[in-house]
């Protein structure tokens, strides 16, 4: 891994501000798709696809996300992953199973991971996006 990361790895509030209309948000990941810097990884993927409301919207999803480099789990970083959520409910933090996989996979891939959720700063080493 490098020591800084130039992938970001959208996390699913920010595809949805992206999918549902035009916010600053959305633009900015607009602009790093443009810049050909965003990651996805299945557990994203999931989660949009859980939401959709048509098969139009399933294929606008799946065509956007099918151009992005993919980053998945691993039987090692689904270790790594129990680990971290571990650590983090020793210290009183818990986050959703799906957040926690979404950071374990920003670390392991140097990512920096693009949120509009603050429970993501709770986890060390994971880098959040700045704009």
């Amino acid at each position: 891994m490098s020591e800084t990361g130039n992938g970001i790895l959208a996390d699913t509030s920010v595809w949805i501000e992206f999918f549902k209309s035009k916010s600053a948000t959305g633009d900015r990941l607009e602009a790093l798709l443009v810049e050909d810097s965003v990651w996805s990884c299945g557990v994203v993927m999931f989660e949009l696809l859980h939401g959709i409301k048509s098969e139009a919207e399933k294929s606008v999803i799946l065509d956007t996300l099918s151009n992005l480099a993919y980053a998945e789990m691993s039987q090692s970083l689904w270790q790594k992953s129990a680990t971290l959520a571990a650590f983090l409910k020793k210290k009183g933090v818990t986050l959703p199973l799906s957040d926690i996989f979404i950071s374990a996979i920003a670390i392991e891939n140097n990512l920096q991971v693009f949120t509009l959720d603050k429970h993501f700063e709770q986890v060390p080493e994971v880098i959040i996006y700045k704009d």
